[in-house]
């Protein structure tokens, strides 16, 4: 068995075509995502008798609270491997990271796995020497998803009521309109609620740049859209129609934009959709409009024939009724659907500044009650 680096982006598609648990953090855009972002990165293939078994897309990160090596969401590995193969594939590739983490004076190296929350597979960590990290990072540890080759009719069907309930009422309303969009322009439309969201909710909101830098490079493949929930007030419907043509007038948008009061970015990625970004206004709450939103969605995901749609993070609202997820997860959970949990993000120390990240991350984690 041997490490090399990949440097063919069909080859790595391909292989993750292959697998079941994985995300687009693994994927080859999310590497030029990051390197168009600044971050050096490396793509790193195991290969056992020149079959490749296994990927990880490692992420170098420059923090003020230190610098690190990254595999978010990996290292991705054939299924049905014994957990003796899985650890001697993370023992190489830990190995050619340490030379890695020296030369670029990294810290430690952080990995957030995509292995299944069990005990085999938290002794294969343990055993090589990592630790559980201070924070999930900067992705979920645990996921809601939904299975959506079913038709639409039992999709519904397998809903929660309430949720079922919103749909229809939200369908109905002739003020709401759900418009999809791949225009890079409307980036700033959707960054415009989100730091409202952002500010009411006391959270830091990704970069212009950040969101700009992700819908171009996953627009690239036809794997990127926005969603928009629009309202539009009875009083700004039927004014400057024109009306001098046969073709068919929308009445909703005849004299008024409408406003927009939810956006989402899905990420239609290697069979799966996912929920990555999305923010929606409160003064609009009582109109149901993300329901009806997600439910496009994932009609959008059925017609690009993916066969799971990725809520894109979870929290148990019944054990942590208090977490900021807890609200957003009863809102996934009414789809349907079930939950995956994920062996908890690792760290393994290179040098003692490691612990001056520790200490900050663990002050951040009770400052925002995860």
């Amino acid at each position: 068995m041997e490490i090399k680096e990949i440097i063919n982006k069909d080859e790595w598609e391909d292989f993750l075509l292959q697998c079941r648990e994985k995300t687009f953090l693994q994927s080859w855009s999310w590497g030029e995502f990051n390197e168009k972002m600044g971050n050096k990165i490396w793509r790193l293939g195991a290969y056992n008798q020149q079959r490749l078994i296994g990927v990880a897309l490692v992420l170098k990160i420059s923090a003020r609270r230190g610098t690190f090596l990254f595999i978010p969401h990996g290292p991705v590995i054939i299924e049905n491997l014994s957990a003796q193969d899985k650890k001697e594939i993370l023992e190489l590739i830990l190995l050619q990271l340490s030379d890695i983490a020296k030369t670029e004076k990294a810290s430690f190296i952080r990995v957030s796995p995509i292995f299944l929350d069990n005990e085999e597979n938290e002794n294969i960590f343990l055993d090589l020497g990592f630790r559980n990290a201070p924070m999930h990072a900067s992705a979920y540890e645990a996921t809601w998803k939904l299975d959506i080759y079913p038709s639409e009719e039992e999709l519904l069907k397998n809903m929660r009521k309430t949720t079922r309930y919103l749909i229809k009422k939200a369908e109905e309303n002739q003020d709401i309109l759900i418009e999809k969009s791949t225009d890079a322009k409307d980036i700033e439309i959707y960054q415009k609620i989100n730091k409202q969201v952002a500010k009411r909710q006391r959270f830091v909101a990704f970069s212009d740049n950040y969101i700009k830098n992700e819908f171009e490079i996953f627009s690239k493949d036809k794997e990127a859209i926005f969603l928009f929930g629009k309202y539009s007030p009875p009083h700004q419907k039927g004014t400057g129609c024109d009306t001098t043509n046969n073709e068919k007038q929308d009445p909703l948008w005849c004299g008024g934009k409408g406003e927009v009061a939810a956006g989402a970015m899905i990420i239609f990625w290697s069979g799966i959709a996912f929920y990555h970004q999305a923010a929606s206004l409160g003064e609009f709450s009582k109109y149901s409009i993300p329901y009806l939103l997600q439910w496009e969605a994932i009609k959008e995901a059925k017609k690009r024939n993916c066969i799971i749609y990725d809520f894109w993070g979870f929290t148990d609202p019944e054990k942590f009724p208090k977490h900021p997820w807890a609200g957003p997860t009863l809102f996934k959970m009414g789809f349907g659907g079930y939950k995956k949990n994920y062996v908890k993000t690792q760290d393994f120390v290179i040098s003692w500044k490691y612990w001056i990240n520790y200490l900050i991350e663990s002050i951040r984690k009770k400052n925002r009650g995860l």
